[in-house]
């Protein structure tokens, strides 16, 4: 584990290597699972403040879980997690022509009519935050339905904190991402 600010890392953001290589998994990680992806309580207000916008690239199962089961729901973790439309499809994935699940979310943001672009949660996928009371636990999550992204990684030799800078500098700031980019420069891995 390596300790920057008040975050514990897993290691295996710098050991393993990971690409989302959509064009073979199609995007499961928003069709599988046991619960929607999970919500910062900041999100539910960001996300209901742009769900007219939202709505306009929901599908019409997802438009009906919406309304009648809300978008969001209590985490049995506790917490929040999107609706899921029979226990699977995240509310808000819709597919495209080739058959790749798209976030509505991150669809309205990309045509300038949201000014949220989607849950952290699933941004920083496969990394996974558990917040504690001093301290957040930052995981990578091994998923079988990830091979296809573990295999692109170590083809193009990316490891997972590198795929997901973005996302980090979102979440814990450039600095953040820095102190850990300066571990992984000078620890052999």
């Amino acid at each position: 584990m390596i300790q920057i600010d008040n975050t514990l890392i897993s290691t295996d953001l710098l050991e393993q290597q990971f690409v989302c290589d959509l064009q073979k998994c199609k995007g499961a990680c928003c069709e599988e699972g046991d619960v929607g992806a999970p919500l910062e309580a900041s999100e539910l207000h960001a996300i209901a403040q742009n769900l007219e916008a939202i709505k306009t690239y929901m599908t019409a199962a997802g438009l009906d879980a919406l309304h009648t089961q809300g978008f969001y729901e209590p985490d049995p973790d506790g917490g929040f997690v999107t609706t899921t439309l029979n226990g699977k499809d995240c509310v808000f994935a819709t597919r495209n022509a080739q058959g790749i699940l798209k976030c509505s979310i991150e669809q309205a943001h990309l045509a300038g009519e949201s000014s949220f672009k989607k849950p952290i949660s699933c941004y920083l996928y496969p990394v996974r935050i558990t917040p504690h009371r001093t301290y957040d636990a930052v995981n990578y999550d091994r998923w079988h339905i990830c091979a296809h992204a573990c295999t692109l990684g170590k083809n193009l030799k990316v490891p997972v904190y590198q795929f997901l800078k973005a996302p980090l500098v979102q979440k814990y700031g450039q600095s953040w991402y820095d102190a850990l980019h300066t571990y992984y420069s000078t620890t052999q891995y």
